[in-house]
């Protein structure tokens, strides 16, 4: 009787975890956008990503047990093509949610001239957007203000690395002056850099076939470190030829540059977009960024 009356106690505990609802992320009209072309439609690749996305979303797995928690905002990778909600997701967000932290998955805007203003800037509005929104309710939604991270992947970690590097940039209104700043940041074989070891997809979805040099860097996230980066953990694997490993090597030596407290877990193989699992180790980078996170008392 005791075994089921644990397992009926732990799958309360799943239920009030892991109940998700997608929310609008602005609940007016969105910032920079123009009214999406009759053939731009949400819909999913062969990647199973979240393509033509015009209108974005944060999707909250809260932790309902009437303690304060640490939050961490996901950002799914895509190469600014697509979102990939699944794997770099919320399966995501569920890990987070086994080890006692709250978690939400941003569905942002995909950069297109056709429904923005200002395409460059559109992704990073909606991850302020998605940090503001999350600081603004953390008394409701039980999060602690001063303990909210971001983590993203590939492109996401791009976008991530863009909020954790240019938050004294905003590009949204933010009336009651909360901070922009996460916490910490944990970049997933990122997308850094749009210089010579840039992912070319990433870097044209964003800003274009011709940018200017002065776009280039602002967006090379490596050369935007400063001493008031956030803490950074950083996963890569040596075999990935889709985002090449300099650009966590490259983020990682801004770092020690600036004194910014970081660790970095480079892999032999494990290629490019295995979410959670490298199917080359058995070591579970997850396991890894727990330790971080409970070492820098991100965890209770």
């Amino acid at each position: 009787m005791k075994i089921f009356a644990l397992v009926a106690i732990f799958s309360g505990w799943l239920a009030q975890s892991f109940a998700q609802t997608p929310m609008p992320l602005y609940p007016g009209n969105i910032p920079n956008s123009k009214p999406a072309p009759s053939l731009y439609r949400e819909g999913l690749n062969q990647w199973r990503c979240v393509t033509n996305v015009s209108i974005p979303t944060l999707t909250p797995f809260l932790l309902k047990d009437g303690s304060t928690h640490t939050a961490v905002l996901v950002i799914p990778g895509g190469g600014y093509s697509g979102v990939a909600m699944g794997h770099e997701g919320d399966s995501i967000a569920r890990a987070f949610n086994k080890i006692g932290v709250s978690a939400f998955v941003l569905k942002y805007r995909l950069p297109n001239d056709s429904t923005m203003v200002d395409k460059t800037v559109g992704p990073l509005q909606d991850a302020q957007s998605a940090l503001l929104m999350i600081r603004k309710n953390a008394n409701k939604w039980n999060i602690n203000p001063a303990k909210v991270g971001v983590m993203g992947f590939s492109a996401g970690g791009h976008l991530a690395s863009t909020l954790g590097t240019h938050f004294d940039k905003p590009t949204i209104k933010n009336n009651d002056n909360i901070s922009l700043r996460p916490d910490f940041m944990a970049l997933i074989y990122p997308v850094i850099t749009f210089g010579k070891f840039a992912h070319i997809g990433s870097r044209e979805n964003l800003i274009g076939k011709k940018p200017s040099q002065q776009l280039i860097d602002f967006y090379s996230n490596e050369k935007q470190v400063t001493d008031v980066t956030p803490p950074t953990f950083l996963v890569h694997c040596e075999d990935d030829n889709v985002v090449p490993v300099q650009n966590t090597l490259m983020f990682y030596d801004a770092l020690l540059q600036n004194k910014v407290k970081g660790e970095m877990h480079i892999y032999t193989g494990g290629g490019h977009g295995f979410g959670l699992h490298n199917p080359t180790t058995h070591d579970y980078w997850f396991d890894r960024l727990k330790e971080w996170m409970d070492t820098n008392g991100w965890l209770k």
